[in-house]
């Protein structure tokens, strides 16, 4: 018995920018190359004699011919696909999962650790309680940032670089597939039912088992296409040179009206309020930046190449970025915001003025449980990631949403009329506070004689990472975390020295007050580790970075070494040393001249 089901997608097309441009546009152009659509142009789902076949037409790229087992594993986390209740072995096998909790750059990361071949992606309908059972997804599998053929370096003027590929790109076939082409997959499979917890709202979960036989093939056009970032700038009249950037998503697979129309029209507006304050009294000190970036549904590609062009010298001109992407996906009732915590006292501050739409209270005062319960860890496909944990430079993004989970994005529900609805009408106002938002920020940022930067706020992030290793290592013998601990404080004082330097400092002096935002300047980067390749682990960032350099991964290791027998200390120490000197680098460049250093080498 045979059965067909044949799904049109859509291919991206190419998108310019029209707008009032500021006073100096520049127009940064690079190449790159890419998967099209969401991975393909046209998919077939066909049952032959109980072999599932999965054809993407396209130019042919890669396929698998070869007959594979098919395995169900829920969202594909780590937790899932280690799940002993399974009983088959991964190894070779086509892994199912759902869209949802994780990026699919990392469940199709994970499944390739666990030694699958493909992997399929759906929404289910638990999670995706508003979307059409036919409604596609829309996404990319690269578990970093930019152009993934040119991993470090920019995708400049057609530079050429030595043939590379980022190790984010996973090493298996991926593809998106709809709810009721799951549907009628999990009909079909053998084995157990699956455990209550991997069930959504579909008829019948099955795990699979070997007997079920199927073949996946995947053909991408891989192309070169020019991209354009756009620029406007406001001039500082104190410190040009330095700036604060504003940027929002230009372009999208989708409609992408949430996701980028309202975060460009807000990026024009701005732009525009800027322009005309300058016309009447207001004196910026230093210049702002509005960014129009593109291919930002392929991974932030747009960004990514800007930062890694400007390397060099980014870090010492840009003080912070502002994302606008995503800033309205849902009603008013949830406000997250992701953000340095360089910039938590300048959010607190700036939600403490903005009037809600509730009442006369602010937005602060509005959610009503404290403002760190309006912080959530920034993702790797944020658009402010790359800003922090590549370059090292302070960001934020916010938005207002309806729930934890921005569901409709990256499908053909982000459109105006789906936002209106779920928003109550209220797009426009929503819009206005967020505009509200980003400009009293950046106001104060370019206003301000000393940068609203508070650099105190990372001795509670290093203590709190400090504390959760040494109660790890307090069961591990041959391990002290002395000098982890001595590093710490070097950074608590050398933060409260700054802050005394500041309180005493006459702020009519330009160049004191520069001499100590240079120092301010400099934390932030400071936690990129020195010690890691840009090209094989470009999310340097200690904290919030990807990769073994970073605190998590060290607790992890170190949680794993509770567990073991036996374990090499050589690394546990180089692990232990890197980290220490990371931060005690960044205390040192903090605390000022070398002769107010008091460290015993």
């Amino acid at each position: 018995e045979s059965s067909r089901v044949e799904v049109k997608l859509a291919v991206d097309g190419e998108e310019e920018m029209d707008g009032q441009e500021q006073e100096h546009v520049q127009r940064d152009t690079y190449t790159r190359s890419s998967c099209s659509g969401p991975w393909n142009k046209w998919r077939f789902l066909v049952w032959v004699g109980g072999v599932l076949v999965i054809f993407c037409v396209g130019e042919c790229l890669c396929s698998l011919f070869s007959f594979f087992y098919l395995v169900y594993a829920n969202y594909g986390e780590l937790s899932d696909l280690q799940n002993k209740e399974y009983g088959l072995n991964l190894n070779g096998s086509v892994v199912l999962m759902r869209a949802g909790k994780i990026s699919m750059a990392q469940k199709v990361m994970n499944a390739a650790k666990m030694g699958a071949v493909a992997a399929l992606i759906y929404p289910d309908p638990a999670d995706y309680k508003t979307m059409s059972w036919d409604a596609e997804l829309y996404g990319h599998v690269h578990l970093g940032s930019g152009d993934p053929y040119t991993p470090g370096f920019p995708s400049f003027n057609h530079t050429q670089f030595p043939p590379a590929k980022s190790s984010g790109l996973p090493g298996i076939l991926a593809q998106t597939i709809t709810a009721n082409m799951a549907q009628s997959i999990f009909e079909k499979m053998g084995g157990e039912g699956a455990p209550d917890r991997f069930k959504g709202d579909l008829s019948s979960y099955k795990l699979g088992s070997e007997s079920d036989k199927v073949t996946v093939a995947v053909n991408n056009n891989l192309a070169d296409t020019k991209i354009h970032n756009v620029f406007g700038v406001i001039k500082g009249y104190v410190d040009p040179d330095r700036y604060v950037v504003i940027g929002a998503q230009r372009d999208s697979l989708t409609s992408g009206y949430a996701k980028s129309t309202v975060g460009t029209a807000l990026l024009l507006e701005l732009a525009r309020v800027f322009t005309e304050l300058k016309k009447g009294s207001f004196r910026p000190k230093r210049s702002v930046v509005f960014a129009s970036w593109t291919a930002g549904d392929f991974g932030n590609i747009g960004v990514t190449e800007w930062l890694e062009g400007y390397w060099s010298s980014l870090d010492r001109k840009a003080f912070t970025y502002i994302s606008l992407d995503g800033v309205v996906t849902g009603k008013f009732s949830v406000f997250k915001s992701s953000a340095s915590p360089l910039l938590h006292t300048l959010l607190q501050k700036t939600l403490g003025k903005v009037k809600s739409l509730r009442s006369k209270s602010s937005l602060l005062q509005s959610y009503g449980r404290g403002f760190s319960s309006l912080l959530t860890p920034m993702q790797m496909d944020d658009g402010a990631y790359p800003f922090l944990s590549l370059s090292g430079i302070p960001s934020v993004s916010f938005s207002f949403i309806s729930s934890s989970d921005k569901q409709f994005l990256g499908t053909n529900m982000d459109e105006k009329k789906h936002l209106d609805r779920i928003t109550d009408q209220k797009v426009v106002e929503l819009s206005v506070l967020a505009a509200q938002v980003a400009g009293q920020m950046a106001l104060r940022l370019v206003h301000d004689h000393i940068l609203k930067l508070d650099v105190s706020k990372y001795s509670d992030v290093i203590a709190r990472h400090v504390s959760a290793i040494t109660q790890r290592v307090d069961k591990i013998e041959s391990l002290s975390t002395k000098w982890l601990n001595a590093a710490k404080s070097s950074y608590g004082r050398a933060a409260a020295s700054l802050n005394i330097d500041i309180r005493n400092t006459d702020q009519n002096d330009l160049e004191m007050c520069r001499i100590i935002n240079n120092r301010i300047m400099k934390v932030e980067h400071n936690f990129l580790s020195p010690y890691v390749s840009l090209r094989d682990v470009p999310f340097r960032h200690i904290f919030f970075g990807n990769g073994w350099q970073t605190t998590t991964d060290l607790e992890k290791y170190l949680g794993d070494v509770q567990e073991k027998t036996s374990f090499d200390i050589d690394q546990v120490l180089n692990k232990f040393a890197l980290l220490t000197w990371t931060i005690q680098g960044c205390a040192n460049d903090l605390a000022g001249d070398i002769w107010s250093l008091d460290n015993e080498i």
